[in-house]
Parts: structure tokens; C-alpha cells; sequence
């Protein structure tokens, strides 16, 4: 292994920008390539800076001008630059250069490396506050074949292009400065991305990890500290377990969201999902082909005694891809909080689908005691626009009534504004359910599997049961899980 990988303690404390990058230039191994567009030059700026650069430093470039660009990277079909596929195109295309133009056999000890970003700064209007895509693709030992991969997505949130630029500056140093020295250490590593940086400047909102020194490390994990760090303040995983930047999912999409524990997924949970979105996609101003479906768990429904359960959050998580679907954790507590972040990213049709409880909670004003406008301002902001509540219906257990939209018990200070929203057609029932599952709760379910009694498996989807037996999912030692990242 090259000397990059030696441990210095004079470095394990939090070193400044010029000590990083005096670290990175005096390490004779490790040597790559700049490639920065759309703010400037700043993360080559620091090595060139702190000195001895001219044996780190391989090529810094910033094709600023389109043309240019598509010259050296591609044309980009849908015309969108600061994308992830931008920045891969980019990070592939400068590695390719570095394997071509040096030889090998005169530097065997060389870690190659690519840095790159594309970023939007804030424009003149100061509208759009800007954000970017920043990656590094990199070896750990000369030897290696298959390299090693950091990308994450980033969100300003100065009011000045120029402090924009300095803070993607420094992020990049923290970046490469990770990569080399704290790869072993991604949890620490993601907080050093932070150095030297005030947390109210940037939000990171997306970072995956991938190669060979990363195969233990889950992006879904990942995804967790990205909250739990207050990095920010939703993140999104797809199926196959990668993390994905909810812009770009979200963005001009009709929604139907679905919250819940899933703690775990059961039949009433898909019985919801998939009666609702039957109704949804029926609405004339809903194209099904430009429709997400999200399960969202609030970061609230994560904790067992006050702390994160991480391997509950796994089990959950594994189930919910196993069926196909795309997850959100947030910190949202309050409904009116997640519609008013889709509000963010598309003005379609959001569609949210709850039980009954749910519905009563919402209609509770202890929830909105911290807003100065009270319940009032919450509403306007949760049936904002094109929002409908799809109600599932719940069976009372003292007495086996229904409960529906119809026979709901809000609190009486509530009853005209719940009716006002009723009969404008935002809160419609779910009919055609299953009244054979309306006795399945999660919470039961847990517990059966917790205390190995029998009789639950019939109350999940299809091969839920046998993910579960299979995994040890719900039982497995937390620990274990912190080893993985």
C-alpha cells in the first residue's frame, strides 16, 4: 500500500485548508487531475496556493464556455449542464487522459486521481440560489484496477456568487482531503466535509460512495447521516439501495406519498398504496408515466428511546426496496411540511395517503402552537394547490364501526374547517378496500416477530415473511450495521 495510507497524528486533529492540501502536495504518490465548471477554479486554487503543487497537480482546466464543453465532454441532449451524468462524463473522461499520457512503468507508485465539479451559482435575480454536482474518483493503491468513487450533491444558501465559489473551494479540499485519509472512516468523513465551513452556508443532500474500499459501506446509511448530521433536511433511496437528490426525482413529478413506520410493511400498507394510486393516476391531471410514488418515514418514527435504531431503519428499508419502491426520510413531523417541500420542485398533482388517526392528528391544534398563524397558516400550506388526501378507512375496535371522511371525530373547534375542506373535494375515501385486512397493524406484527410467536406472516405482501426469516430483519444487532460504514 502507498504511503497515502500511513497514519500521521499530527494530522488527526482538524487541520486547516493549507495544511490538507501542504499534506496532499508533499505526498509524492498521489497525483490527478482538475476539471471545475460554472464557479471558478477554487479547489485548484488552494493546492496551487499552498505550494509544492507541481507534483500533485497533473492538469486543472474549466471549459466554461458550452461549446467548449460539449467539445471535451459530449453534447448534453436535454441541454442541462450541472447534472450527476455531467459530472460522471467528466470524472471518465479526465481518468481515461491520466492512464493514457502516463506510463506506468516510470511511476509505479502513482495514486491517480480525477476531481470535478459542475456548478450553478446564484444567479443576478437572486431567485435561484444555485447548487452543484462535486465528485472524485480515485486509487488507494497503484495496483487497483477498479477505483473508488465519492459524489455528492450540494445546495448554496449565500446571497453572493463570490461566497458561493469560496465555500465550493474549500468543500473540495475536504472532498480529496476525505478521500485519501479518511476513506476508512465515511460516517467521520462526511462531517469533515463541514470543515471550516459554516453549516447555515451549504446543504449537502445527496452523497453515494462506491468502489472496492467501499463495498461495506450502505448508501442508504449513508442517507441517515445526512439527517442525523443536519446536513439536510430530506434524502431519498431508490430500489437498489443508492441514494438519489430528490430535485431530480421530484422535479415537475405528480407525488403520492405515503407515510408510515412500515415497521413492517404489511398488506393494509400496499392495500393503501395501491388503492390510492389507482384513484390518482384516474385524475385527468395526472400522467401516469410522470408519477412517483414515495414511502416517507419521518425521522421522528426512527427512534426507539430517544436514540436511532439503525438496524430497525435497515430492516425497513430492505423490505420497502425488496417491493420496488422508493424511499424518503425526512424530518418533517407535520403533513404540511412535506407537501411544502414537494412544493419545491413541481406544481402537479400531489397526492398524500393516510388512515384515519392520521387525518385526526392533523386536525390537531396542539401541532401548530409554534406558528403564529396557528392551524390556519398549516392549512394554507397543506392544501396549497392540487393536494388531496386519499383517506383508508380504519374499524373502530370497541365498537367495529367504519370509520371514514363521513363519521370522523375531530374536535369540535375543528368541525367547520374540517367540513370546508371535505366538501371542496380535498379529502376523498378510499371505498373499494380490503375489509379482510383491517385488523393488521405493524405494531402487532412486530411484536409477534420479536417474541417468535406465530401467525404473522400472512398479514405481509408476498415474500415479505420469508425476506424477513431469511435476513433475521428486526433482530439483528445494531452493531453490526455501524460496522458496515
Amino acid at each position: 500500500m502507498a504511503s497515502v495510507l500511513k497514519k500521521d497524528p499530527a494530522f488527526e486533529n482538524v487541520p486547516s485548508i493549507k495544511a490538507k492540501t501542504l499534506r496532499i502536495n508533499l505526498n509524492p504518490d498521489i497525483y490527478g487531475t482538475f476539471a471545475e465548471i460554472g464557479a471558478g477554479q477554487e479547489t485548484a486554487r488552494h493546492f496551487f496556493r499552498s505550494g509544492g503543487a507541481s507534483g500533485t497537480i497533473a492538469k486543472a482546466m474549466s471549459a466554461y464556455d458550452k461549446a467548449f464543453s460539449d467539445a471535451v465532454y459530449g453534447v448534453e441532449t436535454d441541454g442541462r449542464y450541472v447534472t450527476q451524468s455531467r459530472l460522471k462524463k467528466m470524472l471518465s473522461h479526465e481518468m481515461r487522459l491520466m492512464d493514457e499520457r502516463i506510463d506506468r512503468e516510470e511511476h509505479p507508485d502513482r495514486l491517480f486521481f480525477t476531481y470535478a465539479n459542475t456548478v450553478a451559482t446564484i444567479d443576478f435575480s437572486k431567485r435561484y440560489k444555485g447548487h452543484g454536482w462535486v465528485g472524485i474518483r480515485f486509487q488507494l493503491d497503484p495496483t487497483q484496477k477498479e477505483l473508488d468513487e465519492i459524489i455528492l450533491h450540494v445546495r448554496f444558501k449565500q446571497n453572493e456568487a463570490r461566497l458561493q465559489q469560496e465555500t465550493l473551494g474549500i468543500v473540495g479540499v475536504n472532498l480529496i482531503y476525505g478521500a485519501f485519509y479518511k476513506y476508512n472512516k465515511p460516517r467521520k468523513l462526511l462531517k469533515y466535509l463541514y470543515d471550516h465551513i459554516d453549516r447555515d452556508t451549504l446543504e449537502i443532500d445527496m452523497v453515494n460512495f462506491s468502489g472496492p474500499n467501499f463495498k461495506n459501506v450502505d448508501n442508504r446509511l449513508i442517507s441517515l447521516q445526512l439527517i442525523r448530521n443536519d446536513m439536510t433536511d430530506a434524502v431519498m433511496f431508490g430500489p437498489d439501495g443508492n441514494n438519489l437528490l430528490p430535485a431530480a426525482v421530484l422535479y415537475k413529478k405528480n407525488i403520492l406519498a405515503l407515510r408510515g413506520s412500515f415497521r413492517p410493511v404489511t398488506k393494509v400498507n400496499m392495500d393503501m398504496f395501491e388503492k390510492s394510486y389507482d384513484i390518482f393516476v384516474r385524475d385527468p391531471a395526472v400522467d401516469m408515466d410522470n408519477t412517483i410514488v414515495i414511502f416517507e418515514i419521518t425521522l421522528a418514527n426512527l427512534k426507539a428511546s430517544g436514540e436511532i435504531d439503525e438496524s430497525d431503519f435497515m430492516a425497513r428499508a430492505e423490505l420497502l426496496c425488496s417491493l420496488g419502491h422508493s424511499v424518503m426520510i425526512s424530518k418533517f413531523q407535520e403533513y404540511y411540511k412535506v407537501v411544502e417541500y414537494f412544493n419545491n420542485y413541481t406544481k402537479a398533482k400531489i397526492g398524500l395517503t393516510m388512515g384515519v388517526n392520521n387525518l385526526v392528528d392533523i386536525f390537531d391544534e396542539k401541532y401548530y402552537r409554534h406558528l403564529s398563524g396557528g392551524i390556519l397558516e398549516a392549512f394554507g400550506k397543506l392544501f396549497f394547490k392540487e393536494l388531496i388526501v386519499y383517506l383508508y378507512p380504519m374499524k373502530n375496535p370497541d365498537t367495529g364501526q367504519i370509520m371514514t371522511s363521513n363519521n370522523v371525530k375531530v374536535h369540535p373547534r375543528m368541525k367547520e374547517l374540517y367540513k370546508f375542506f371535505k366538501y371542496n373535494g380535498k379529502v376523498m375515501d378510499i371505498i373499494d378496500y380490503d375489509p379482510e385486512i383491517m385488523h393488521i397493524f405493524s405494531r402487532d406484527v412486530l411484536k409477534r416477530i420479536t417474541n417468535n410467536e406465530g401467525g404473522w406472516e400472512e398479514m405481509l405482501p408476498e415474500g415479505i415473511a420469508e425476506t424477513i426469516k431469511e435476513k433475521h430483519l428486526f433482530t439483528r444487532n445494531t452493531n453490526t450495521l455501524k460496522e458496515k460504514v
